[in-house]
């Protein structure tokens, strides 16, 4: 399904929101962090990166806790700059978040229609039907194994089930603040992915290895030994290479398609492949 002639759901949780800070704590030594403060405002994309271990997770899971000083961290999480209410905490229907992590599993082994169908009608209340076709659609334009609504939850893909979730928190759940743990790991198409996410007035933040995420991101928060030490807002200069590492990547997706089809694969085809993609003046597809 072709979601470019859909207009984007506005955000409706109980908090109206315009801008999400993260004041700097301390890290992992106890020395306070060299960025004191990060704000993000609607319709921005944020990546999280450094090595293993640095405290990327650790970042998100305080944005979705909304920490208040409460944490190892140290960190303070503000909407609007003020803390969020304590009743939008422990009620999901009314909590603005919501986490995609790296491991999820779905328990119920519903129809992928039914599951969506209920959740639908228990959040929104309003043409259920319409809400599952899009969050369907949306899926599997994120994935490269299309969902069938027909299959049980429990029967989805780890690229499947990502890609779904993902779907609902944005369509179903219509979460203002987005949290996205690693999806370059579950077969996600992450340029169509942002591509997507972006027509939706969100805060989406990534936590993310993926160099092509974190260029086209409007900025990066660099992690290390569990604190913020730089911030980088997506600059000009880095056009060029993320575009380049756009046509390889592009290559590398189709190659993995090839693959899967037990396609014979072609040293000569990849050298031509490669060549096109770098020629001068070659415009991404």
């Amino acid at each position: 399904m072709a979601l470019a002639a859909q207009a984007p759901l506005e955000p409706s949780p109980t908090i109206d929101i315009d801008k999400l800070s993260i004041l700097g704590g301390r890290g992992r030594n106890g020395e306070p962090e060299k960025v004191a403060r990060v704000d993000l405002r609607m319709g921005e994309v944020a990546s999280i990166v450094g090595p293993t271990g640095s405290g990327k997770t650790e970042f998100i899971n305080d944005i979705e806790r909304f920490a208040n000083g409460n944490t190892p961290s140290g960190r303070v999480i503000l909407v609007n700059e003020e803390e969020v209410p304590e009743e939008s905490l422990g009620d999901p229907s009314r909590n603005p978040v919501a986490l995609i992590t790296q491991h999820t599993n779905f328990l119920s082994d519903l129809p992928v229609a039914e599951f969506l169908r209920v959740h639908a009608e228990i959040r929104r209340g309003v043409d259920p039907r319409s809400l599952v076709d899009r969050t369907v659609g949306f899926a599997n334009e994120l994935t490269g194994e299309a969902i069938d609504l027909a299959s049980a939850m429990t029967e989805l893909s780890g690229g499947q089930t990502r890609a779904l979730l993902i779907a609902d928190a944005v369509v179903i759940g219509n979460s203002p603040i987005i949290l996205l743990d690693e999806i370059e790991n579950a077969g996600i198409h992450r340029t169509r992915a942002l591509e997507l996410l972006r027509r939706y007035r969100k805060i989406f933040v990534f936590v993310t290895h993926d160099p092509r995420i974190a260029l086209l991101s409007d900025l990066r928060v660099v992690m290390r030994n569990g604190a913020m030490q730089k911030l980088l807002p997506r600059a000009a200069s880095e056009r060029p290479v993320a575009e380049a590492l756009g046509r390889l990547d592009d290559i590398i997706l189709e190659y993995r398609a090839r693959i899967r089809e037990g396609e014979p694969l072609d040293a000569e085809l990849l050298g031509g492949r490669l060549a096109a993609a770098f020629a001068p003046g070659t415009a991404r597809p």
